[in-house]
């Protein structure tokens, strides 16, 4: 059978236009490749077949949904007994074997009443009924198991060969954490053997890289129960690096004209109910109340940063006015979802927000995305585009939409950049540009994103004095490139392994003096280091010379001096590179330069 060629077409969706060598015939002459389309219908029918085993297993097992997602799929069920890690390997020995029964997979239609009436004594079935509309009702049946589903999927079992179950989790029924904890299995399926394979390697390589095991181990951050979920502690070495960061953003953003301000934490809903975030983000803020009036603390900056607008009289010639601040942000992010410094309740953005006139959307908006282009390419970072639309929940009418969207829509046009369309993706308040960073194991990242806000300016009523001496209404442009510190720093960890580039690592030098008649000049050397604000240590613990090394060098430190006589003698240094992977002696001057190059040579 051919991997590399899809010729399917089920329940009247066309799932590739390529023709195979011969348009095929039967079952037998069905082709699948790993188009976006396949997968799906192949990781679909695959989820179906992981139920079926789990129910074979546990024949008490209940469940509720098993969708797709960009990796592979889940289901979420509910089983009598504890299922772990090491119980995946006998789902997936039942699976094949279901698989190789070569059972054929059938469609069957109802009405909502019969079936209803058919999963009557199964509440989770019910629960998923709620959630679908009255009129006809699929399921899909491969011998004795059942399930609803509106398909499609491959027409027999046995086309299911290339799967992998990864991991296991729990998750709160239909993602309320009031109602009970189900199970959930994640895996993922391919149409040939090489490309799980590849997957399966690059899911391990990821366990090696996760910025919760690397964070622990390079002592960057910590959670603490008795401080509370989703809220991180900063330990030094993670606090050394995130101000290296802050520190080359600071002087990035001076360098392009933004003035640094700061809002306030703690705002009065009323003012959160002029811009409209009470009642369309009221679900994700926190709220208290202080003398008898409520008060939001805010999820986002832009408030502040329209206050600041507020405080002066505005001209024409004022603008652009680019305002930033690393706003320190709370979101109500439910207990089910959070994930290391990927999803906290609190976290701090590298938040801008530029009030213009509308002929000036265009240039302000090419001028962020050359800023997002130093800066990713900085880190090695590829990254694609996307422009998400109007949500279903927004404020302000089709016609304000429609102008910032074409706003946006022109500027990448004009200059020949590539983007993509997500509908319905937008903030609430305005259509924006997502920016989407590729790591070194190829995954994804949503990351930066600009927005063309004409709604809140509408809303706050701001303004400036135009040309004619009149007032006029400005466009406000949100911006932000790394989203959030925490969530950056944990895609660039991962990205790199904790191998941190030199000008950010949170120590950059380590020097080890092979005894103590080598400890004078390693001091020397290390205050002159930190002169030039490079951050060194130095290991002169009562350990032998080798173990010293490899502490330093499980700490991923980039760069370590070896100091004995012949440096001394020679004011050199023996220096071993750790990313480069290459050693060799150098001359004090010379390492100063070199160090001096490699960091200086980093402009955002």
């Amino acid at each position: 059978m051919r991997e590399d060629i899809l010729a399917y077409k089920a329940d009247d969706i066309i799932v590739d236009t390529q023709t195979a060598p011969q348009k095929p015939q039967n079952a037998k002459d069905i082709y699948f490749d790993n188009l976006a389309d396949a997968l799906e219908i192949i990781r679909h029918s695959t989820a179906h077949l992981m139920a079926h085993a789990i129910k074979r297993l546990y024949p008490e097992a209940k469940f509720f949904v098993g969708p797709v997602i960009e990796d592979g799929f889940y289901y979420d069920f509910r089983v009598g007994a504890k299922i772990g890690e090491e119980d995946l390997k006998a789902i997936e020995q039942e699976m094949q074997k279901i698989a190789n029964e070569k059972l054929p997979i059938i469609k069957n239609a109802y009405t909502k009443q019969e079936i209803i009436k058919k999963f009557k004594d199964d509440d989770l079935k019910q629960e998923v009924l709620l959630r679908i509309p009255d009129g006809t009702v699929t399921t899909y049946t491969q011998g004795d198991f059942e399930d609803l589903c509106r398909g499609p999927h491959v027409p027999n079992t046995k086309y299911l060969k290339f799967f992998k179950l990864t991991r296991v989790s729990g998750a709160y029924l239909g993602g309320d954490e009031k109602k009970e904890m189900l199970t959930r299995i994640y895996g993922t399926a391919f149409a040939d053997k090489q490309s799980l394979v590849e997957h399966i390697a690059m899911i391990e390589e990821a366990k090696k890289r996760d910025h919760r095991k690397l964070g622990t181990e390079l002592k960057l951050f910590t959670f603490d129960d008795e401080v509370g979920g989703g809220l991180p502690i900063w330990l030094p070495n993670g606090a050394k690096l995130r101000s290296k960061l802050e520190s080359l953003l600071f002087k990035a953003h001076r360098s392009r004209g933004y003035q640094p301000v700061r809002g306030p934490e703690l705002l009065k809903s009323d003012a959160w109910k002029t811009s409209g975030h009470y009642q369309n983000y009221g679900e994700n803020m926190y709220f208290t109340t202080i003398d008898e009036t409520e008060y939001g603390i805010k999820p986002m900056n832009c408030l502040g940063h329209i206050k600041v607008f507020q405080n002066d009289v505005r001209s024409y010639r004022d603008l652009p006015l680019k305002f930033f601040e690393y706003g320190v942000v709370h979101r109500h992010e439910k207990s089910g979802v959070l994930h290391g410094l990927f999803r906290v309740r609190e976290f701090t953005q590298d938040d801008a927000h530029i009030f213009c006139r509308p002929d000036q959307i265009k240039e302000n908006i090419l001028e962020i995305l050359n800023f997002v282009d130093k800066i990713m390419k900085s880190f090695d970072f590829t990254y694609e585009m996307e422009i998400s639309t109007k949500p279903t929940k927004a404020i302000g009418d089709d016609a304000i939409w429609e102008k910032a969207t074409k706003g946006l829509k022109d500027a990448l046009d004009e200059n020949g950049l590539k983007y993509g369309i997500d509908e319905g993706g937008g903030a609430f308040y305005g259509p924006k540009i997502d920016i989407k960073i590729t790591d070194a194991l190829k995954r994804k990242w949503q990351c930066g994103t600009i927005q063309v806000d004409f709604n809140l300016p509408e809303r706050f009523d701001l303004s400036y004095i135009d040309n004619n001496n009149e007032k006029a209404r400005p466009v406000m442009i949100h911006r932000a490139i790394l989203g959030s510190f925490e969530r950056f720093i944990g895609i660039l960890t991962e990205h790199t392994g904790g191998e941190f580039p030199l000008f950010i690592a949170p120590t950059a030098v380590v020097i080890v003096p092979i005894g103590d008649a080598h400890l004078d000049y390693s001091k020397e050397l290390a205050n002159e280091l930190l002169a030039l604000e490079i951050d060194v240590e130095i290991s002169s613990k009562n350990e032998s010379l080798n173990k010293r090394i490899r502490t330093a060098e499980k700490q991923k430190v980039p760069i370590i001096l070896v100091i004995g006589d012949e440096e001394i003698n020679t004011k050199s240094v023996a220096l071993r590179d750790r990313r480069e992977r290459k050693q060799y002696n150098l001359t004090k001057e010379k390492l100063f330069q070199f160090i001096k190059e490699k960091i200086d040579g980093v402009h955002f």
